[in-house]
């Protein structure tokens, strides 16, 4: 009992409580406003769009790229509408190669379905999709 009554005395002598509280960091909800550099910095830091870049890239464009861009989507939207269309539709896709500019497209039909390889030959990227279906 005496060990009981020497751990109640002794037990609040080496504990300490304070109260918490929460206190924001952005000063647009009551923050500290001396974190509103930091703030900025950070996210400045983080961004991954940079319009300086972007705007200047318009700017530059003459109108005869402008026109050949505009086409080549076009062709290329026409191409996917078309890829599609006979794919769903009543026509057969047949199987082939399809060269528009630099964009190089691969059409096979293979166990698990129609795949459609496209590689753009002046940047290397390349891709592939495959349209489930009867192989």
């Amino acid at each position: 009992m005496k060990k009981y009554i020497l751990l109640l005395i002794i037990v609040p002598l080496f504990s300490a409580a304070q109260q918490m509280v929460y206190k924001p960091l952005n000063p647009a909800f009551g923050g500290d406003t001396f974190n509103y550099q930091w703030l900025l910095s950070s996210a400045s830091a983080q961004n991954q769009f940079d319009n300086n870049n972007r705007s200047s890239t318009i700017k530059t464009g003459n109108s005869l790229d402008s026109f050949t861009d505009n086409l080549n989507r076009q062709i290329l939207n026409e191409l996917s509408r078309k890829l599609f269309g006979d794919q769903f539709g009543d026509g057969e896709l047949q199987p082939g190669t399809y060269v528009f500019g630099s964009i190089y497209l691969e059409v096979s039909q293979t166990s698990q379905g129609l795949l459609i390889s496209i590689l753009n030959t002046s940047t290397g990227e390349q891709s592939e999709i495959i349209i489930p279906g009867g192989g």
